[in-house]
């Protein structure tokens, strides 16, 4: 049985005494929240409002247990497990209050979920572990445009993949989601350069997740999240932000050969911002850098290069910072990187409201005196043009 403290309690109110805390007045320090997007936020649920969502047998059935743990778990960290028949709904009412408690301003990015999709462009459900489609996140952002925004999700081997990006763009899409180990596109075909040149044209930016996936898969296809891959839309000039800065796993050195050795694909991430093609077009997310997932030494180098640090964008992952066992204040504290007394403060932010734990936790992140800047808090002008 999992202990109860593994779970987020799903407190409501934050307490003012805690909105006051000296680490909460330290993050906003010097930041606009009107500026404040966060880059990274997943819609869920289980398609029992008319959202539209599906959920696959990887997440919903007893048949995957690990997996169907992570559906419960991602449920609580969103505090919409209580209510059945009304999930998609809760949902979504939970992140709702979640932005109202923030400072006005704030927004959340809602990212859609394309499905899996074979080389011929044919949608396979039985291979998609989790569908969210564009039209339940632009209606969120629609209804709610003091605090939405949305990301689409359009597959480029779609017969209509242009259109279907134009029509997601005319709808206030101010970004496009790929998650290629779960939706099966390899960014290195020339079957993306229809859809690449009108990224580019349109200077959309595109939010690819490298590296390593946890949560969905479609199964023998995460050679395709290698950050290698992404030289061909660069080259195409597209804006590509790499989702936690490939911060998990390992992939193939391509530079050594389609059989070349692994190595760890925040590596290969770093080679790549090196490249000229890399300049002006390639920048990384910080959502679940923090986890207990990723190496410490990682933390540390994303803090120590402030050369890359005009290149990075605040995303929270939400909801993951509302699962309790992913994040070790303790170990983040121990090894130097938020100060110890502040580690209880965020404990209690975490159950109050992940978007505000997650945004004060980056805040603090802190090594041998170097942090994040404000710019990377401030990510409104890098989609507001779209």
């Amino acid at each position: 049985m999992i202990a109860r403290a593994a779970f987020n309690p799903c407190r409501i109110a934050i307490p003012v005494a805690l909105l006051d805390s000296p680490w909460v007045r330290r993050a906003w320090s010097g930041v606009d929240p009107a500026q404040v997007w966060d880059c990274h936020v997943h819609l869920a649920g289980l398609g029992d409002g008319g959202s539209g969502i599906e959920v696959g047998p990887q997440l919903s059935s007893l048949r995957h247990p690990l997996r169907y743990a992570q559906r419960l778990f991602y449920l609580n960290a969103s505090c919409a497990q209580h209510a059945p028949g009304l999930v998609d709904a809760a949902y979504a009412a939970r992140l709702l209050n979640l932005c109202d408690a923030m400072p006005a301003g704030f927004k959340a990015l809602l990212f859609a979920f394309e499905r899996f999709h074979d080389e011929g462009g044919q949608a396979h459900r039985e291979r998609t572990s989790f569908y969210v489609p564009n039209a339940w996140a632009a209606r969120l952002a629609r209804e709610f445009p003091a605090r939405f925004e949305w990301v689409a999700s359009v597959h480029p081997y779609r017969a209509d993949a242009a259109d279907a990006l134009l029509a997601s763009l005319a709808d206030g899409a101010r970004a496009v989601k790929w998650l290629p180990a779960a939706m099966g596109m390899d960014p290195a075909s020339s079957r993306c350069d229809a859809f690449y040149r009108v990224l580019a044209a349109r200077r959309v930016p595109l939010i690819v997740h490298c590296g390593d996936e946890k949560a969905v898969e479609g199964g023998g296809t995460h050679h395709l999240g290698n950050p290698l891959r992404l030289r061909r839309a660069l080259d195409a000039g597209v804006r590509v932000i790499v989702a936690h800065c490939a911060t998990l796993g390992e992939d193939v050195d391509l530079d050594q050969g389609e059989h070349g050795p692994r190595r760890a694909s925040f590596e290969l991430l770093l080679r790549l911002f090196g490249e000229a093609r890399a300049k002006g077009c390639l920048y990384g997310d910080i959502s679940a850098i923090a986890q207990r997932n990723r190496k410490i030494a990682v933390i540390r180098a994303l803090l120590e290069r402030d050369d890359l640090h005009d290149r990075l964008l605040q995303g929270s992952d939400y909801p993951l910072p509302g699962i309790v066992p992913l994040t070790s204040l303790s170990a983040l504290a121990r090894n130097g990187l938020v100060p110890a007394d502040a580690v209880a403060d965020l404990a209690s932010l975490r159950e109050h409201n992940p978007l505000l734990f997650d945004f004060t936790l980056k805040r603090l992140l802190a090594w041998q005196g170097r942090a994040f800047p404000v710019s990377v808090f401030q990510t409104r002008p890098f989609f507001a043009a779209v």
